[in-house]
């Protein structure tokens, strides 16, 4: 697939993440009546293949909660499109937890993650460890039919360091948390733009991580 073809984060401006995120919150919405958000509106950026994940959280003042996070690795379809069908699959098959009713609405904050190319890392371990900057990658972990991916704001709102970041993403896999110590553990990791309501239904802002 040709770079042209593929909406990368850095492409993105915060009017497009902001536009992004509403959508998300529209599909769900809809969903309640059969129906699906309008994308005529879209900039031709967004029309572009791209790899997105939705993340929804129980919002209160002290702290939110993880309601469902489902997404596209890869670009496989527009990312407006990828963005909404992420987001309906957030709210209603997570398998975490139960599908989303109507009156959760109004509780609960909407955050797209645009992901970049996904690239390998290097097999040793050593090196593994040093690639990662807490906050700015994400991590994906695959053997055989065992894969997990973490975003990249996880580490940084669970408090971990990097080789705390890399065995949960090895138990995310469903593998043994050491499982990073192994060269036949395939790791790999991407870059993310993260886009979020600062509360339900409010005003959509950059989350960048220091």
């Amino acid at each position: 697939m040709a770079p042209s073809e593929i909406v990368e984060p850095e492409d993105l401006t915060l009017e497009e993440g902001s536009y992004l995120v509403k959508k998300a919150r529209e599909a769900v919405e809809k969903s309640f009546i059969a129906e699906r958000p309008d994308t005529r509106d879209a900039t031709q950026k967004l029309m572009k293949k791209g790899a997105a994940f939705v993340t929804i959280e129980r919002f209160s003042p002290e702290k939110r909660e993880l309601r469902g996070c489902i997404g596209f690795v890869y670009p496989v379809k527009p990312l407006v499109e990828a963005v909404i069908d992420a987001a309906i699959e957030s709210a209603f098959r997570d398998p975490r937890f139960p599908p989303m009713k109507i009156s959760e609405l109004p509780q609960v904050t909407f955050e797209v993650s645009v992901l970049s190319s996904i690239k390998p890392m290097p097999e040793d371990p050593r090196e593994r460890l040093k690639l990662i900057k807490i906050g700015h990658v994400g991590l994906i972990a695959k053997k055989g039919v065992y894969s997990g991916l973490l975003l990249p704001q996880v580490p940084v709102e669970q408090g971990w360091d990097e080789e705390t970041f890399l065995s949960y993403t090895c138990l995310k896999a469903g593998l043994p948390q050491d499982c990073w110590l192994s060269r036949e553990v395939k790791f790999y990791y991407f870059t993310a733009r993260i886009f979020a309501e600062k509360h339900p239904g409010g005003p959509v802002e950059e989350r960048v991580f220091d």
